[in-house]
């Protein structure tokens, strides 16, 4: 009796809603640090806004807190993620250079320890020491890598990258609520820009949750329930300092 995979065309490629190729790490990080920023951008600029729209009528003080909210935020915003992203990549570059010096030092242990965790992930010690031969002929850092650091050496991310993506989504998801709040009249630009707000974080929500192949309905209710609340409050908080300072 044989088994279907022993007939299956070997020139099957990947599906095509999966990441596969090279530099995909890169660009799912970039991608990632874009939604992220474009998300906070809309929510914190619309929480400032909304509050200071609570708090006065005046489209001057709107306008200067807004501006205030965007460029604060996107500077913090590119800072953090090229922070966080350079950490990453240092402690990736230090753990393959390392594994480098392993691989010249002592190459019979390194492959060893190869197989191993082939034959851990099922394959019979034969197979797994053949295997771990042919990779390391092959590409023995980047069979290394990826086997025991889940690194791959050619798609480290660019902390550039990610910083440049998340500063201008961030700058780009600020506008909506800071233009809307200032070209709506006096009279229903809260609820307006509330409502464009949640109509952008449906939008955002349903983005990260493709990026990360989770549930867009859940993803959605989160961003847009937390987006209102975050407005509701500042809203709150601003007409109650508003109504005490008149």
């Amino acid at each position: 009796m044989t088994s279907d995979l022993e007939h299956a065309p070997i020139d099957v490629g990947p599906h095509d809603d999966e990441p596969h190729g090279e530099g995909i790490n890169s660009r799912l990080n970039w991608l990632r640090a874009a939604v992220l920023g474009a998300n906070d951008g809309i929510v914190s600029t619309a929480g400032v806004v909304v509050g200071v729209a609570g708090a006065t009528t005046d489209r001057n003080a709107i306008l200067i807190a807004g501006v205030a909210a965007v460029v604060a935020g996107a500077l913090s915003m590119g800072a953090g993620e090229y922070v966080s992203v350079s950490t990453q990549s240092d402690s990736e570059r230090a753990l393959l250079d390392k594994e480098r010096r392993e691989l010249e030092e002592e190459p019979e242990e390194e492959l060893a320890e190869l197989a191993a965790i082939y034959v851990g992930k099922g394959l019979d010690e034969d197979l797994a020491l053949q295997v771990a031969r042919q990779l390391t002929e092959h590409d023995a850092l980047g069979a290394h890598a990826e086997a025991e650091l889940g690194i791959d050496p050619d798609d480290l991310t660019s902390p550039w990258h990610a910083a440049w993506a998340s500063m201008l989504s961030f700058t780009l998801g600020a506008l909506l609520p800071l233009l809307t709040i200032l070209f709506v009249v006096a009279d229903l630009r809260v609820g307006v820009t509330m409502g464009a707000v949640a109509l952008a974080l449906a939008l955002t929500g349903y983005a990260s949750a493709k990026l990360g192949y989770g549930p867009a309905g859940r993803a959605v209710l989160r961003n847009v329930g937390g987006g209102l609340f975050a407005m509701a409050v500042t809203f709150l908080i601003g007409t109650l300092l508003g109504t005490q300072v008149g």
